[in-house]
């Protein structure tokens, strides 16, 4: 998820990362803290105090995060849920799951998780916030311990807001998915509360922008921008998932496809293939034998002047283990091969037998399908 992400300690067996988008948001943190909001609630401090201040709480809210993110880690470790590693990023934290957690019972703890560690440090630097006021401790000390809690209490209270993928977004998927048994539509209503609540969060962003409070507008909006997009890809991800399973690309792929023979020119190719029949990926036969493959990417590095003298036979893509799969491959096993190599379009191959092409944009028609398919089946089975 985070490929920019660097490591900087193991804790309790998990990796601590922070992605380089991380140190923009510290940056952006010190210097408003340092700048606006210490110099207004203790005036007359010296700048280099201000700075010192702002530092220990970006630290403190660095140190906090993680704590958080341990909590859910800890917890998903103890139902058995592998954690990859935990990464701070731009919005926060976020402990990467290998898998979903098995029922809503192990969502609903591992989601609660995080929220009750900031809770419980918000009441412990509240606790201390008091105690350092009676004992005499220096004011600068007092207002940063004050400042963790409230930013505790904030995280806690923001993330146990009903819209996925917050932690109370999963909280809300784990009560409707143990009432109704349906992970899938569970998902799906939790993700049109993370919808509601961005739209939401760009509404007041937009209203923020047109009062002058650019920094504020602008970060609400990015934030409601998260969170739509992970509601849509959270959902999209369940509902592969659940159409994917026990299916293999021989299932999915196109048979019979549009083949190419080595002998004809990069314009007849063109014009009798690409336009004609709106294909990009053209398996390259002779006859019944597989030479390889025709992509839109090969005409690219060719200068059309050149086409009318060059022949198939000239530029094909030869026979590469890397787009050639088996028919009885699971489709979930390539959705992991187009992730790790990024290659999107495949030939589906028996012994070189040419059986048919798949590619990321059938899967996507398939899963769009299966979502329109899905709703009215619930209906009917639940009738």
């Amino acid at each position: 998820m985070f490929a920019n992400a660097v490591k900087i300690i193991t804790l309790n067996k998990f990796d601590i990362k922070v992605d380089p988008s991380w140190l923009l948001v510290a940056a952006l943190i010190t210097w408003s803290l340092s700048h606006q909001f210490f110099p207004e609630i203790l005036p007359d401090a010296s700048m280099s105090v201000y700075l010192t201040m702002a530092v220990v709480a970006m630290l403190g809210l660095f140190a906090s995060l993680l704590l958080h993110e341990l909590a859910h880690s800890v917890v998903a470790r103890h139902f058995g849920v592998p954690i990859t590693s935990i990464t701070l990023f731009l919005f926060g934290g976020v402990a990467e799951l290998e898998s979903e957690p098995t029922s809503a019972r192990v969502e609903f703890w591992i989601a609660l998780a995080g929220p009750a560690m900031s809770l419980c440090l918000a009441a412990g630097f509240w606790t201390l916030e008091i105690i350092a006021g009676w004992s005499g401790f220096p004011a600068a000390f007092v207002e940063v311990v004050g400042y963790l809690a409230v930013i505790n209490l904030i995280v806690a209270l923001f993330n146990l807001l009903p819209a996925f993928p917050l932690d109370g977004g999963r909280v809300l998927r784990a009560f409707l998915w143990s009432r109704s048994g349906d992970v899938l539509s569970a998902t799906r209503s939790a993700a049109q509360s993370g919808a509601f609540l961005a739209y939401v969060l760009m509404a007041l962003g937009v209203v923020a922008l047109f009062q002058g409070a650019l920094v504020a507008g602008l970060w609400q909006i990015m934030i409601a921008g998260f969170i739509l997009v992970a509601a849509r890809a959270s959902y999209t991800q369940q509902l592969a998932k659940v159409a994917f399973d026990g299916r293999t690309v021989g299932a999915l792929m196109t048979r019979h496809p549009v083949t190419v023979s080595p002998d004809i020119t990069l314009s007849e190719f063109v014009n009798q293939i690409i336009l004609q029949k709106q294909v990009t990926f053209v398996p390259v036969l002779d006859g019944e034998i597989l030479l390889g493959h025709m992509d839109s990417s090969v005409l690219a590095g060719i200068e059309r002047e050149n086409w009318a003298n060059t022949r198939v036979d000239d530029v094909f893509v030869g026979l590469d283990s890397g787009v050639m799969v088996n028919a009885d491959l699971p489709v979930q096993d390539l959705l992991e091969v187009i992730s790790k190599t990024g290659q999107r379009k495949f030939l589906v191959v028996s012994d070189h037998d040419l059986l048919g092409v798949i590619s990321l944009s059938d899967l996507t028609r398939f899963l769009s399908s299966a979502d329109q398919d899905q709703r009215p089946l619930k209906k009917v089975i639940q009738s």
